[in-house]
């Protein structure tokens, strides 16, 4: 997130480069052409996990940050066991449609309140105060966080409006597509169309 106050926009810095690009996409990849080769609920399952150690074991010989590759392990634990427990394979993509949703709802909320959630966390990372929310002379600058805020969800319900049909008619391979595909890369996107709308002149950003 620190990309939304840099005067540049790297987008493989964003992902964590190749190696982050596919940490975070392979157990998913694994998972779907495994259960299409298998339609067993078990071998894919297995194999998604097995990604997901592999890239944190890698991690842990290189010495390089744990951050992104804990976080998928993590990820990908919560998603084998959700589907484990209920046996049906869609479930295994559970877990990301509810966190979507939270973040639709926790974000909405947070503009009705006043708050739009960009603004606070450019502020909170520029170390600057929140008067952004009632000075009238920034209320371009207003505009924009809610703008960007509106960004975010709309991505949020975007990935719900499309894999949630698949999500109930159990079509795991097209929903597991779908979640590849506005994973990472539509994160990345997004990210980068904030960036450009939060922004700033050096003149500006000093206010």
């Amino acid at each position: 997130m620190r990309q939304l106050v840099g005067e540049d926009f790297s987008l493989a810095e964003t992902i964590g480069g190749v190696r982050g690009l596919v940490e975070s996409m392979a157990p998913g990849l694994v998972f779907v052409v495994v259960f299409i080769a298998t339609r067993d609920l078990v071998p894919p399952l297995v194999a998604s996990l097995a990604v997901a150690v592999v890239a944190m074991v890698l991690r842990l010989a290189t010495r390089t940050p744990l951050t992104q590759a804990a976080g998928g392990l993590v990820g990908v634990l919560v998603c084998v066991v959700w589907a484990w427990r209920t046996g049906e394979a869609q479930d295994y993509f559970a877990f990301g449609l509810w966190t979507n949703g939270a973040y639709a709802v926790v974000l909405t909320l947070a503009l009705v309140a006043g708050w739009p959630a960009v603004g606070v966390v450019v502020s909170m990372l520029k170390g600057q105060d929140f008067s952004w929310r009632k000075d009238p002379a920034q209320r371009q600058r207003l505009l924009r966080y809610r703008l960007a805020t509106w960004l975010w969800i709309g991505m949020f319900l975007l990935r719900l409006a499309v894999q949630v049909p698949l999500f109930l008619q159990a079509e795991v391979a097209w929903l597991g597509t779908a979640r590849l595909v506005m994973g990472l890369p539509l994160w990345g996107l997004t990210l980068w169309a904030t960036w450009v709308l939060v922004r700033e002149p050096a003149s500006a950003a000093a206010r």
